[in-house]
């Protein structure tokens, strides 16, 4: 094992993190508007939209082939963890 080449790719995948948490805080931004023109409880999960993004995410995933299992998964994991956030958060109006 090199560990050079490891070291330098660990740090470009530091970097890639780092992009992807500034893209999450702007994602909750937009939830947090979100929430804010909800009216209802019930109106939080849209299973329509829900499916709709995981299977663009899937074709995405397959046209650049990216595991798609991996991308489904965490895309799950994120649409999930908004609608927890956004059921915490929820103020009756």
């Amino acid at each position: 094992m090199n560990k050079i080449k490891l070291k330098i790719a660990r740090r470009k995948i530091d970097q890639i993190d780092n992009r992807i948490f500034n893209l999450i805080r702007k994602r909750t931004k937009v939830v947090k508007y979100m929430l804010s023109l909800k009216q209802f409880k019930s109106q939080i999960i849209d299973q329509k939209r829900i499916n709709a993004i995981l299977k663009n995410i899937r074709k995405k995933s397959v046209r650049h082939s990216v595991d798609s299992k991996i991308t489904s998964r965490i895309w799950k994991a994120m649409i999930w963890s908004y609608i927890s956030y956004q059921r915490r958060s929820f103020k009756k109006k």
